[in-house]
């Protein structure tokens, strides 16, 4: 008999469903399971996994970004490296920038925030996509970073955050939450929650369903949060208001064929606290951005539809679905040129409408072929819609010619819309005892800008019992952005936020259709070692970035009012290059657990300016004791250190030059306590402090000080369930 090599049960595929799925084959009496390509890239070093349990030993939060960025590699910055969006700020993997990761819910990409406008230097006013699926209802949350990350098509040049969410069940089950979070500082905003969950059979085993529902709200910091402190009249952290309702049916029409039916609808709504990008809110007509706060300026209203198809055969596995995403963008209309740009300058609302249509297929099946081989082949088709009025028109240069378009906002389309189709292949073979390589390779076919190819190569090597080396290379790629291709997409600039290579005269700046896909190559390799629930591990990992898209700095021809043209054009070339490093160590088993990671920036820099992708920490340091006192109690206390975060160097624009901040933000620390209580068998109460030293910062939108750290607060919470 051959040597036969477990690698992992099938026994609760079909009724947990995870998003990864193996294959059984019997031989004699033993069992061998193959796991898929996707399934064991989620072994590599630049994967963690956070799950329901971790999430629940954590610190109650109103944003999944805020349980995300504890991981390696992962941060919270601003759109760009210009930090001038300040507080509303997205995850950002291993300093690529929030453009490059792609959010994700049960497996299906999240695209409302590309709803929102994009300007000129490559920020977008948007608190991202984590905040859809209320904490109490995650599984576990998949944060995918370097090569495995490139299967995922485009978008996902700096990593995935794949946020599962609990499946139905076969028996009734309901919960009840209630959070509230207090800051000791009045001037900062406090935070109220209430979220339930219903889920239980409707036709026996054969038929399930899942209801849950959220509303939150978080108040805005007061108007002078920062003026108080340092006299800048830089906003502090607007607040929001959530409502989400989102329901699922499983069908299992046989005991390996099973149909789930999604649909999801949320009203996201922000309270304003001042202006995210200008600190003086006098630029703004009539002092409207003053006379705004604590108003909802933008709504982001959202609907989902999907449906999925899981089936096990006698020859592998297959997984087919459809899915449909509506969002509606409802915000006040905003300046569109220099220094106002992004600036709300009107009491009148507008809609930008973004459709997003997806199909996706993929089957997995073993292959015997001189060593056993798990062939996994699949397609997926995309295709988004946008039609934005308010910013293709808000620059009215009417009586104008702009190259080959008209300076009249009537006369410029608001709509654009690009599909993307992709094939692609990867096999998990275990060519050797312990050796695991996992060959890929994608192929995508854009409508307007041609095809990409995305190969990969991942690696795993046992060295004994209890060390393993894992390593990985993937050419990774982003499609341009529908405000980056609309050729009516036009922005201006009377001189000041021209390019500093252009010594005079005012800039328009023109969407093209002629773009190239920005290519990042993706390397990381990485040694664990894993003993008796001791785990360590140090991975390091570089990103040669090319094509970058940027607003152009070389004039393509002059307006008919003398004005340059410039458009958006793919730059030049990037590094980011770090080491990431993690270490468990249980001092008690069962009931004291140490657990750290850590991140370190060698480089990051645009290699044309030298200015970073991203405003991010040197380092950052994330550490937890996990105390299990009884049965019923459970408590920790959480430290996480930030290294110095150093502004751009280089000016990039005329305002700019010889007025460069240099201002960095030191290293500081935050620590927490908190503490969980099952009272009885259907209560669970949970409190806590956050920021137990009362550490803040208060930004000034001035070289790096781009956010605020809020202080010390209490937290309490309480889940009744049946």
């Amino acid at each position: 008999m051959s040597r036969i090599h477990t690698m992992r049960p099938l026994a609760l595929f079909l009724t947990t469903l995870m998003a990864s799925s193996v294959f059984a084959a019997e031989n004699e009496d033993q069992m061998v399971v193959r796991a898929t390509a996707e399934e064991e890239l989620k072994q590599q070093p630049g994967v963690s996994i956070i799950t329901a349990e971790d999430i629940k030993k954590e610190p109650p939060v109103n944003d999944l970004s805020d349980i995300i960025r504890k991981m390696p590699g992962v941060n919270l910055t601003g759109n760009s490296a210009t930090g001038s969006r300040g507080n509303n700020r997205q995850i950002d993997i291993r300093g690529m920038g929030p453009e490059n990761t792609l959010i994700m819910v049960d497996g299906v990409p999240v695209s409302s925030r590309n709803s929102v406008r994009y300007s000129w230097r490559g920020e977008r006013d948007t608190r991202g996509d984590t905040n859809w699926v209320p904490v109490e209802l995650v599984e576990r949350i998949e944060v995918i970073r370097g090569p495995a990350a490139a299967r995922y098509g485009s978008g996902a040049a700096g990593g995935v955050v794949n946020i599962i969410t609990k499946r139905p069940t076969n028996d009734w089950h309901g919960s009840l939450s209630l959070y509230t979070n207090q800051p000791e500082d009045n001037k900062e905003g406090a935070t109220r929650r209430a979220n339930f969950n219903l889920t239980g059979p409707l036709a026996g085993d054969a038929l399930t369903m899942r209801l849950y529902g959220n509303i939150n709200k978080t108040e805005p910091d007061a108007w002078d949060i920062n003026t108080a402190q340092n006299g800048s009249y830089a906003a502090g952290r607007e607040g929001v208001r959530n409502k989400d309702i989102n329901g699922q049916l499983s069908w299992k029409i046989t005991p390996t064929q099973i149909v789930d039916v999604d649909y999801g609808y949320s009203r996201q709504g922000n309270i304003y606290a001042g202006d995210t990008q200008y600190s003086n809110g006098n630029l703004s007509p009539n002092g409207l951005v003053s006379s705004l706060y604590g108003q909802e300026t933008n709504r982001m209203y959202r609907q989902n539809y999907g449906i999925t198809h899981n089936g096990v055969w006698d020859w592998g596995q297959s997984k087919t679905g459809f899915y449909y995403e509506k969002t509606n963008n409802t915000r006040l209309q905003e300046g569109s040129t220099g220094k106002v740009e992004g600036m709300i300058n009107s009491d009148v609302y507008d809609t930008s409408r973004l459709e997003s249509y997806r199909a996706t297929t993929e089957i997995n099946f073993p292959v015997t072929l001189w060593v056993d081989h798990m062939v996994t082949l699949g397609a997926d088709w995309d295709r988004e819609a946008l039609n934005d009025p308010a910013s293709m028109s808000a620059t009215d240069a009417s009586g104008e010619t702009i190259g080959n378009i008209s300076g009249d906002p009537s006369r410029r389309s608001s709509k654009n819309s690009a599909e993307i189709t992709g094939l692609y292949f990867e096999d998990n073979i275990e060519a050797l005892p312990g050796t695991f390589i996992i060959p890929g390779l994608r192929f995508d076919y854009h409508n307007k800008f041609g095809s990409n190819w995305s190969p990969s190569l991942n690696a795993s090597q046992e060295l004994g019992e209890y060390f393993k080396v894992k390593a990985g290379i993937a050419r990774a790629y982003k499609a341009p952005n529908l405000y980056q291709s609309s050729e009516g997409y036009l922005l201006s600039t009377r001189g000041n936020g021209c390019p500093n290579t252009i010594a005079s005269g005012s800039c328009y700046l023109l969407g093209n259709d002629d773009l190239k896909p920005e290519i990042s190559v993706n390397k990381e390799i990485g040694l664990e070692f894993n003993y008796d629930g001791y785990i360590a591990g140090i991975t390091y990992f570089r990103n040669d970035y090319k094509n970058k898209i940027v607003s152009g700095s070389d004039i393509i021809g002059y307006a008919s009012n003398g004005n340059n043209i410039l458009r958006w054009e793919n730059g030049g070339k990037a590094v980011v290059e770090g080491l990431e490093g993690n270490l468990t160590i249980p001092l008690v088993r069962d009931t004291l657990t140490w657990r750290t990671n850590a991140t370190y920036m060698i480089q990051s820099e645009n290699k044309d300016t030298g200015n970073p992708l991203s405003i991010i920490p040197e380092y950052t340091i994330n550490t937890m004791l996990d105390w299990q006192v009884t049965d019923k109690l459970s408590t920790n206390v959480n430290w996480t250190m930030y290294g110095r975060q150093k502004p751009r160097e280089y000016a990039e624009i005329r305002t700019e030059v010889d007025a460069m901040s240099n201002r960095e933000v030191g290293a500081y620390s935050i620590v927490g306590i908190g503490g969980n209580y099952q009272l009885t068998k259907n209560l669970l109460v949970n409190a806590g402090v956050s920021n137990l030293f009362d550490k803040r910062l208060y930004r000034e939108n001035d070289g790096a000080s781009t956010y605020n750290e809020p202080g010390r607060a209490y937290y309490a919470g309480v889940t009744m369930s049946f």
